[in-house]
């Protein structure tokens, strides 16, 4: 396994704005499609195709500004009213994190470094020809839990809303971003962010964020959201499967499907993949393989992603959505190189740290 220096030539893409302002006006997205092959069928045929747009590609907008609904939590609030008319209930929740202190931040090619974060990006890459794999490693240390945030595609909270990673962080002010678990294809999971709960339908293996550092994998169905933010949860991510515990990759994890439904359940073979690791406390790593991309990187199995988390030092690690929503985003432009194509899918949302 050899270590280079700099990622294969990414496209340029803006920066992101060294002063704080009002976020951009929106941009016109390009709709990410997500039909089975079964759906792709039933449109074809002609029955149930409004089924089908409805579930995979409208957008299903249940809180229209994100950043004003986290505002009125904070401010203690209890109740909003999302676009659909459907009362919503908020929690305590903190909007901090952002790097206000006095010092500069130090940014280089592949660091950064500030009173409320250090992160340090490196490329790998093993084997060779169509066996070579390449992915990319963000060690990251937080000075408070929540200096990790989340954002949503386009300001909005909802089903089939999707955004470019990197359109999603230069909006936040960020520095470094990965893409997030995609909760936008489902209506099931449990899904706090920032510490406040935008979603309760325990479905699945989550992996929640404490406020004191700590990360730890747990059972959607066995507790709720308000319980979780009692316990000081600040976010909460429902993709999985677990691939580290204890420090031990889990068994049986190449034959895990993460929904039983008709778009994104089989997650076999090699691919390319997102997962988010813990060293210890506020001592984060986040991994990006790319795939699909023969001579470049061919992606990994889930067994081979959990075993580059062990040997990052990773104690727990999680699974986030991956294929072509794969991403790295760091200091204004891409990291990683998406399906060798240098061109992103749109996700439902990030996870980020402010620069």
């Amino acid at each position: 396994m050899t270590t280079t220096d700099q990622a294969p030539p990414p496209p340029t893409l803006p920066g992101p704005p060294t002063d704080q302002k009002a976020p951009r006006p929106k941009r016109r997205r390009t709709k990410r499609v997500v039909l089975s092959a079964v759906a792709v069928v039933v449109l074809a045929a002609g029955g149930g195709s409004y089924w089908a747009l409805d579930r995979f590609v409208i957008d299903h907008v249940e809180i229209t500004d994100v950043r004003a609904y986290e505002a009125s939590v904070s401010s203690g609030a209890t109740t909003s009213t999302g676009s659909s008319g459907d009362s919503v209930t908020e929690t305590d929740g903190s909007t901090s994190g952002s790097n206000d202190s006095g010092s500069t931040p130090v940014v280089t090619d592949t660091s950064y470094t500030s009173d409320d974060a250090s992160v340090t990006i490196s490329t790998v890459v093993s084997g060779s020809g169509d066996s070579q794999v390449t992915y990319y490693v963000a060690d990251v240390t937080l000075s408070d839990a929540s200096v990790l945030r989340s954002a949503f595609a386009d300001n909005e909270f909802g089903e089939n809303i999707t955004e470019n990673t990197s359109d999603i962080a230069a909006d936040n002010n960020a520095i470094f971003a990965i893409n997030g678990d995609y909760y936008g294809f489902r209506d099931t999971g449990i899904v706090i962010r920032n510490g406040v709960v935008y979603r309760d339908e325990g479905a699945r293996e989550g992996l929640a964020f404490y406020s004191d550092g700590t990360v730890q994998v747990y059972d959607e169905t066995a507790t709720t959201a308000d319980q979780l933010v009692a316990d000081g949860v600040w976010n909460t991510l429902s993709f999985g499967p677990a691939l580290v515990e204890n420090g031990e990759i889990v068994d049986g994890i190449d034959s895990v499907e993460v929904d039983a439904n008709f778009g994104n359940h089989s997650i076999q073979g090699a691919q390319p993949r997102t997962a988010v690791g813990v060293i210890d406390a506020n001592h984060l790593v986040f991994v990006v393989v790319d795939g699909r991309s023969d001579g470049y990187s061919a992606g990994v199995t889930m067994t081979g992603l959990a075993a580059i988390m062990q040997s990052l030092g990773a104690q727990t690690a999680y699974n986030l959505d991956g294929g072509g929503s794969s991403t790295m985003y760091f200091d204004g432009g891409l990291v990683n190189n998406p399906l060798g194509k240098g061109k992103e899918r749109g996700v439902s949302d990030i996870l980020y740290i402010g620069g």
